[in-house]
């Protein structure tokens, strides 16, 4: 299971979700969009600008209101965020909407953030980091394991505040199963990584089970107590420091707990320091897109503390995060407000928060400079001013573009630029040597285009208007109308060539296309023909008026001979009858 879903879609050759992924984590072949896991940070950037709405967050749902369902002891770590995304002022009506839900108990993660600023403090006096990495974003550690392992030396060996909480009411309720709800993605496999998190449910999922269910956030009636079931809620008043301390555990001042609750929003880790260590300038920085560079100019100094978040405006802008119409800028005041008005959450002793983050190879080949510049040939490519580096393929570069394609992410032909110079060549290639003779005009009967042929046909070298090759009637009637019109044995005067004329409305060029057919030899074979029938119609006449007066010479003279014939027969007979007589 993968914790973002692609549903094949129609993609029209956008690349937009390729161009909003800043580790280029999109297999794009065969017309469709693919996660490439290995590569994926789950940022969520992608979740958001697909057109088809192709790509969305595995939905965990089912299985948590399952798990709700059969479990009596489920505990919500719920981040501070909850407060931009809900609009709220106080933990308490979400806490009793998540207990109508099902869940045993809530708290908020900004318990486990008290305890992993005070391991940041630890760190930063001992004196041993030259620069130091928050680890608190799951999205960027994975960026850094997978794409900057040489700066891992300056990743914080600590747990996320949601694993540090999980630690924490583990050790307050060890068969509790423990669920994290926030607005982020990458924390559902930083959960199931951890081993101690059931799993992690975002606030976008939240707001569906609470719509299952008609819950309304704010204002619900608390759970009565079930028979044979403790009330919910009477475990809250036990504080963390209440819990029997593991050998390792370690403590913090109840009055830095106000100031976690800043981390949500930018530079809330910063904030949340009371007093700061010396020997570092400290440094948030918001996107991923942002993190490439800051962490290349890292690599050139010493004593930077950079906070670094993977959404723009930290986890109040999170890819699950419920947004409203004031944005960032409301929800970064939302929080701030809230921080400044609650009251401290109590966390005295917390176990061991020591976080490994072990440098991750993505199986990406690296590709030979000779294999990279066969690519880029293979797109027309052979000098570096061929190099547009456009970013229309998703890809920043063309040599990026070229790796993806070796690493069989891409095909060649996602280079816009090439599959238009490539379709404009072999278009003209065609037009030019189009028996038919082709004009394009625009709604003035300007030509703007015209070919060889309907150059030889009309007789001129690049007229300037229809009028000027032929009657327009027909270009102004297809204008008009806005359909084909078809004109049958045009003579055109200068070449006295006949052709037969489409004239088709280009509606979405504004313009006009004339198709010319030649058919003169068409036209002189009929006319051949027709001066061979009629003269075989005179020769007919004339045999048949000839064959008629021997006809009727003949009928003449056989007249007259059976004439005499009769008057000998006949004297004949009269003879032979006087001589029977006789």
């Amino acid at each position: 299971m993968f914790y973002l879903d692609f549903q094949k879609a129609d993609c029209k050759n956008c690349y937009k979700c390729l161009r909003a992924c800043p580790v280029k984590a999109i297999d794009m072949r065969n017309q469709q969009a693919k996660i490439i896991e290995s590569r994926c940070i789950l940022c969520g950037h992608c979740t958001h600008v697909c057109p088809q709405n192709a790509k969305s967050v595995h939905d965990d749902t089912k299985a948590v209101e399952q798990l709700l369902a059969k479990n009596k002891n489920v505990i919500a770590s719920v981040a501070p965020s909850f407060v931009s995304s809900f609009g709220l002022s106080d933990f308490e009506p979400f806490r009793a909407a998540l207990k109508e839900l099902g869940f045993t108990e809530a708290y908020e993660t900004s318990e486990g953030a008290v305890a992993v600023t005070a391991e940041y403090k630890k760190l930063l006096e001992s004196g041993k980091y030259e620069n130091f990495i928050t680890s608190a974003c799951p999205a960027v550690n994975r960026a850094i394991q997978l794409y900057h392992r040489d700066v891992l030396k300056f990743l914080a060996p600590v747990d996320s505040p949601m694993v540090a909480h999980a630690k924490m009411l583990k050790s307050r309720y060890p068969k509790a199963d423990i669920l994290f709800i926030g607005p982020c993605i990458a924390k559902k496999r930083e959960a199931a990584e951890s081993g101690i998190i059931t799993a992690a449910l975002t606030f976008e999922e939240l707001t569906s089970l609470f719509a299952r269910r008609g819950i309304t956030v704010g204002g619900v009636k608390q759970d009565k107590k079930p028979e044979g079931k403790k009330a919910v809620g009477t475990e809250k008043s036990a504080p963390v420091a209440e819990v029997a301390a593991c050998a390792d555990c370690k403590t913090v001042a109840d009055g830095e707990a106000l100031r976690s609750k800043f981390y949500p929003i930018s530079r809330g880790i910063i904030k949340s320091f009371g007093d700061f260590p010396k020997g570092y300038e400290y440094i948030a920085i918001d996107g991923v897109e942002r993190l490439d560079r800051a962490l290349e100019d890292l690599r050139d100094i010493k004593g930077v503390f950079l906070e670094i978040n993977a959404c723009d405006g930290a986890c109040v802008n999170g890819p699950c995060a419920i947004k409203h119409r004031g944005g960032a800028v409301e929800a970064n005041v939302l929080v701030r407000n809230y921080t400044n008005s609650s009251a401290p959450d109590p966390v005295g002793t917390y176990p061991s928060l020591k976080a490994e983050h072990p440098p991750i190879e993505p199986g990406d080949r690296v590709p030979t400079e000779d294999e990279i510049a066969s690519v880029l040939r293979s797109i027309g490519k052979v000098k570096p001013s061929d190099e547009l580096n456009c970013g229309a393929c998703g890809y920043s570069t063309c040599r990026e573009k070229a790796w993806a394609v070796i690493n069989g992410y891409a095909e060649e032909e996602m280079c816009v630029p090439y599959m238009r110079e490539k379709a404009e060549s072999m278009g003209n290639v065609i037009i030019e040597n189009s028996p038919n003779g082709l004009i394009v005009c625009d709604k003035s009967l300007k030509i703007t285009e015209i070919n060889r042929r309907a150059c030889e046909l009309i007789g001129q070298d690049r007229p300037e208007y229809i009028f000027d090759c032929f009657d327009p009637t027909a270009a102004f009637k297809a204008t008009e109308s806005g359909r084909p019109v078809r004109v049958d044995k045009i003579k055109l005067e200068k070449t006295g060539r006949y052709v037969d004329m489409n004239i088709v409305p280009l509606a979405k060029e504004n313009a006009l296309l004339v198709v010319l057919t030649d058919i003169t030899d068409k036209v002189n074979y009929d006319e051949e023909i027709e001066k061979v029938k009629r003269g075989t119609l005179e020769v007919t006449d004339t045999v048949i008026e000839k064959q008629m007066r021997v006809a009727q010479e003949i009928a003449s003279l056989l007249g007259e001979t059976t004439a005499e014939t009769k008057v000998a027969l006949l004297k004949l007979k009269s003879a032979m009858l006087k001589d029977d007589k006789s």
